[in-house]
């Protein structure tokens, strides 16, 4: 049934030239939408493998969303990479497709900023088009699932052999919308920094790397809206004593707050794109000076 919404004629390849679709969404698993993208592009590509990166993205959080792809980047398989946070269906912000690494792999989504920094993180954009050409999209029902109805036709079709410019037309790469990532800032002596994501288990990232911190000392003091602490380098999780506040390398190379076996964000009140301030302690260990921070509007 579905098959007939693309045209029985539109592509007929034996070869796959894209294995893998990677898929990340802000969809979650309560609807069915992430089952329907998955069967929109198993009826166009049966042969290829469908990797969900995580469809746990809060709703319409295209920041954090950039931020997941960004991190996954370099260890997704090559081949297409989907990514559907998409507040703005339905107006006239472009659906594109964007090629790395002169034909490597191809990342599918709105342009709102979502594929920006995983592009980058790659080494930039070799081509990239507007998904216009209906031949390769699903009938609308309506304008609320670009996700089903363009997003994952799209992604199939190129696995099972269609150039990118079949999609439609060419655009510049360098007008695609940018991910919006924050900037380091130092003031008043102190460096404000930013928690860019924190996982499952409460480990809080910021927009640093330890080189960042190179002149800051070690230990040093970290100041949120409500708390001061004095915060250590640390090499691993356990390293860290019960109730300790540690800063650790991790596995996107950043730094992260941490507690061993509970939740840093919770203990230190903090949540994804607030801000905190970095100070060296001058004093005796442990002695740092409270600074109160509002959260960005």
């Amino acid at each position: 049934m579905l098959r007939s919404g693309f045209g029985p004629t539109s592509v007929s390849f034996v070869e796959v030239r894209y294995s893998t679709i990677s898929f990340l969404s802000d969809f979650g698993h309560q609807d069915e939408f992430v089952g329907v993208v998955h069967s929109v592009i198993r009826s166009i590509a049966p042969e290829v493998g469908i990797v969900d990166l995580t469809h746990g993205i809060a709703p319409h959080d295209v920041r954090a969303g950039a931020l997941a792809l960004a991190r996954s980047a370099q260890y997704v398989c090559p081949g297409v990479v989907l990514g559907v946070i998409d507040p703005g269906v339905g107006t006239d912000r472009k659906a594109v497709a964007v090629e790395v690494g002169n034909g490597v792999s191809v990342l599918v989504g709105p342009d709102n900023g979502l594929l920006a920094s995983a592009v980058a993180m790659v080494g930039g954009a070799s081509r990239a088009v507007q998904l216009t050409n209906e031949d390769f999209q699903l009938p609308k029902l309506g304008t609320t699932f670009d996700g089903r109805d363009v997003f994952a036709p799209a992604a199939a079709h190129l696995c099972m052999g269609v150039d990118l410019a079949e999609l439609g037309p060419a655009i510049d790469p360098s007008a695609l919308t940018p991910g919006l990532l924050p900037i380091i800032d130092t003031e008043d002596g102190g460096l404000v920094v930013e928690v860019l994501w924190i996982d499952r288990y409460g480990n809080v990232q910021l927009n640093i790397g330890p080189d960042d911190l190179a002149d800051w000392g070690n230990p040093f003091s970290i100041s949120t809206r409500d708390r001061s602490e004095t915060v250590a380098m640390k090499p691993a999780y356990r390293s860290l004593a019960t109730g300790e506040v540690g800063a650790i390398v991790d596995s996107s190379g950043l730094i992260s707050l941490a507690l061993n076996g509970t939740s840093a964000a919770e203990h230190l009140g903090l949540s994804a794109s607030d801000e905190l301030r970095i100070d060296k302690i001058d004093g005796p260990e442990g002695t740092s000076t409270p600074v109160t921070l509002s959260r960005p509007e």
